[in-house]
């Protein structure tokens, strides 16, 4: 891959603010793309739409231009995507790997899915999410990170819902078409969906599109064990101190600037950061604790 050529996005979803796991994703996407001089997009994945707070889009990119995030391109909504959903869906049924399906989600509480509906339902009069059939072999993902991934998603996940009850696509089909649309050439989000990315690359796959790479950061947690975000409560960002924010990022993802960065400018950190960004640097767990002071006083 060309630096020329390369193209990175950060995909966050409009449900609340930026808080800090979500700004070490959006910052670690944003210097992967700008260290190889490529694209950075931004999209909003408001394809829930009961997840959706509406004018929170606009709250989240006034939080990236306040850090000095600033990306290339027009913003690309999942909302106005629909007919390109709908046309991969299609082909996939096409292929006859679709399948109606009127399991609850208490009856199938635990993975894999167990194939309860893949030969037929009865009763579809009812609501009806649509399945895809997966099957017995291996997908490895090579993470730039975390290494080699492999996952056999027929005996560990089963077959997983493309179009909802509520007749929304799901999130990994829209993903898929996406990244693929955009020309995403390199995938950097955090390390609690790396287990998501053998379905997107089975998917990539069916559909004929070109794999991309991945890197999968590691993710805040909490005391508690549990990953800092929006559902978590977390804290938004602080913008009176938009420094202060990258810096505790550029530490958390093992980049640690010279002390006296956090009183630069944020032109200068950032160009600090593209220059002295390296992988090699990066840490390879996939869940890092963060203490008090980085989760309540820099965000």
């Amino acid at each position: 891959m060309s630096p020329a050529g390369y193209t990175g996005r950060f995909a966050p979803t409009p449900s609340g603010s930026l808080h800090f796991g979500s700004i070490v994703t959006a910052l670690g996407s944003y210097l992967q793309a700008r260290k190889q001089k490529g694209k950075w997009l931004i999209r909003m994945e408001d394809i829930d739409e009961p997840r959706t707070r509406p004018g929170t889009d606009k709250i989240i990119l006034k939080q990236l231009e306040c850090l000095g995030l600033l990306w290339d391109g027009e913003i690309v909504y999942q909302s106005q995507r629909t007919p390109l959903y709908r046309s991969a869906f299609e082909y996939l049924n096409s292929l006859g790997l679709i399948f109606r399906c009127t399991c609850t989600r208490k009856e199938i509480a635990n993975r894999p899915y167990p194939g309860t509906c893949r030969h037929g339902v009865a009763d579809v009069t009812t609501g009806y999410s649509m399945r895809i059939k997966t099957n017995d072999d291996d997908i490895a993902c090579d993470d730039v990170l975390q290494g080699k991934f492999v996952q056999s998603i027929a005996s560990e996940v089963g077959d997983f819902i493309i179009k909802r009850a509520d007749g929304l696509f799901a999130y990994h089909l829209a993903v898929t078409v996406d990244d693929a649309e955009q020309g995403i050439n390199e995938i950097v989000r955090g390390a609690d969906l790396l287990d998501s990315t053998p379905r997107q690359i089975y998917l990539q796959t069916l559909l004929g599109y070109n794999l991309p790479g991945y890197l999968h950061l590691p993710v805040a947690i909490n005391n508690d064990g549990n990953k800092i975000s929006k559902r978590s409560h977390a804290a938004a960002i602080d913008h009176d101190n938009p420094s202060q924010v990258i810096f505790e990022a550029l530490d958390f993802l093992g980049h640690a600037p010279p002390y006296e960065a956090m009183n630069a400018d944020i032109e200068s950190l950032l160009d600090w950061a593209v220059k002295n960004w390296d992988l090699n640097t990066l840490p390879k767990q996939t869940q890092i604790k963060i203490n008090h002071g980085s989760q309540n006083d820099a965000i």
